[in-house]
């Protein structure tokens, strides 16, 4: 196991994984997941976390235009992120295997960060190949 650490995206899917519960399950299981994040931060794991508002857009390109569409359907939005900082992606997906909010729908996609977007590096790498046949 190397010493570096690097950093990875938790999205926190599905905005509507709560509000079958009653008021007590809610309370207990938002103050077991104040808990977590304060552990996350005290062991130097948490980087930044928010809520997201469940209202937003889509913007795509569709039939030659760029459009502003709906929000993605409820279940499947994004609700929230935590960034993290962990040494494997086996490590962060075990880091949120422990959010107490899974068992009631909650839904995590973990993602590594990347140094550059896929088009940025292609790019480059043309460049690369355009100069080296120079």
């Amino acid at each position: 196991m190397s010493n570096t650490k690097s950093q990875y995206l938790l999205l926190f899917r599905g905005t509507d994984w709560y509000r079958q519960l009653s008021v007590n399950e809610l309370q207990d299981i938002m103050g077991r997941a104040n808990e977590w994040f304060a552990g996350l931060a005290e062991k130097g794991i948490y980087k930044a976390a928010q809520p997201l508002d469940e209202k937003g857009a889509t913007i795509a390109f569709k039939n030659g235009a760029i459009s502003d569409g709906p929000f993605t359907e409820s279940k499947e939005s994004v609700g929230g992120y935590l960034l993290i900082e962990a040494e494997s992606l086996e490590e962060a997906v075990a880091i949120g295997r422990q959010n107490p909010m899974i068992p009631y729908g909650l839904v995590i996609e973990v993602r590594p960060v990347a140094e550059d977007c896929g088009a940025t590096k292609l790019a480059r790498q043309k460049d690369n190949a355009a100069v080296a046949l120079a």
